[in-house]
């Protein structure tokens, strides 16, 4: 008992001990106008369209998504330099990148950087927030608009070969819920029943030109 109680106490002190990563965008007149993620170290990435929303969208990274995500941090310094390019470029939405640990916390926030880690953590949080907005669409359409589902299939489908899709397993039920449902169209029903069998073994990402030269 004493055993379990200690592996208790060390695991919750290792989840306060390990970093998140917070992303925030406001764009007024988009839509939505605001949006966060939330990522922990663990992959977990919740998705709100409001500050103090209680029922987000829950992603899970992979473990390789979620290094990537952390080591550019990292390359950062956790965000604790100015990272706007200062350039005269158009309104883009106002950012917000910081990491917690614990007490400690750094935030940046930007409208347009030219720094190459900074637009690559920024694209990584952003096709976070793509993913769980076509998950939103696709809820939507399945509850209320049934003819619709094929169009929210086909634009999700689009956006995986874009390789603008995360978190591939907050999408299975819903798709296997459809593919199973008469009550559908029969091409949206067949494209989610695909769609599906490719989220559940989707296909290694394709090698750098340069290896794939090599060999």
């Amino acid at each position: 008992m004493k055993l379990l109680a200690l592996l208790c106490f060390s695991l919750v002190a290792f989840a306060q001990d390990a970093p998140q990563l917070f992303y925030s965008k406001k764009f007024p007149g988009s839509k939505p106008e605001y949006q966060e993620i939330r990522l922990n170290r663990d992959g977990k990435a919740e998705y709100r369209e409001g500050p103090e929303e209680d029922n987000p969208i829950i992603l899970k990274l992979k473990p390789a998504e979620t290094d990537t995500v952390f080591e550019l941090s990292d390359k950062l310094g956790h965000f604790d330099h100015e990272v706007e390019s200062g350039l005269k470029v158009a309104r883009m939405g106002d950012k917000l990148l910081r990491w917690q640990k614990s007490s400690e916390s750094h935030e940046v926030k930007f409208n347009y950087s030219a720094d190459p880690d900074t637009q690559a953590i920024y694209d990584w949080f952003e096709r976070m927030c793509e993913s769980a907005q076509l998950f939103i669409d696709l809820e939507r359409t399945a509850r209320y608009d049934k003819l619709g589902v094929n169009q929210s299939i086909l634009k999700l489908e689009a956006a995986w070969d874009r390789r603008r899709i995360v978190g591939l397993d907050v999408y299975l039920p819903l798709l296997d819920r459809i593919a199973k449902n008469e009550t559908y169209l029969n091409m949206a029903r067949e494209r989610a029943e695909r769609l599906a069998a490719t989220f559940r073994n989707p296909p290694p990402p394709p090698k750098p030109a340069g290896e794939a030269k090599s060999q």
